[in-house]
């Protein structure tokens, strides 16, 4: 018999993004987050992933698979920036955390996060950090998040 939420962490385990998961829906996931503005070729994809993959464990993406469905339900993404200060300590990144609308309410993005700042914490970052809308502010709060500053943006 499962603990409260074992079962779920069975069914949907968080890990490394693969290959193979651009054919299991985690490009159109990610335009659950932002809609993407031109489409994203399979070739686009096996670039990027290789880019991406070339930095090890400098930039992680993390996925939940659905084990019934074989779809990915959630993601998040952290970089490790190298500083010259803090005696040329790290800072991680959080980005493009989301949770497929139907999967929402499993603590899904809540586990997504909690790995993400372990695996910086583990990496030597002395802090994570990540921007989100007002919307969000208690969500990310529930994660351990405080407020910080004020985010800026500059898009070309």
């Amino acid at each position: 018999m499962a603990v409260d939420g074992e079962e779920d962490d069975l069914l949907l385990p968080l890990r490394r993004l693969e290959i193979s998961d651009n054919a299991k829906g985690f490009v159109e996931l990610l335009s659950q987050l932002s809609p993407a503005t031109s489409p994203l070729s399979d070739a686009d994809f096996l670039a990027r992933f290789a880019d991406l993959a070339a930095l090890g464990d400098d930039h992680l993406i993390v996925v939940a698979e659905d084990q019934r469905s074989g779809r990915i339900v959630a993601t998040g993404s952290v970089f490790l920036e190298r500083k010259f200060l803090r005696g040329g300590s790290k800072v991680g990144h959080i980005e493009d955390v989301v949770v497929d609308a139907a999967a929402r309410g499993q603590h899904l993005g809540q586990r997504v996060v909690r790995y993400l700042a372990d695996h910086a914490k583990a990496a030597g970052c002395y802090k994570v950090i990540l921007d989100c809308t007002p919307d969000l502010r208690s969500f990310y709060e529930k994660c351990g998040f405080t407020e910080k500053n004020i985010q800026m943006a500059l898009y070309f």
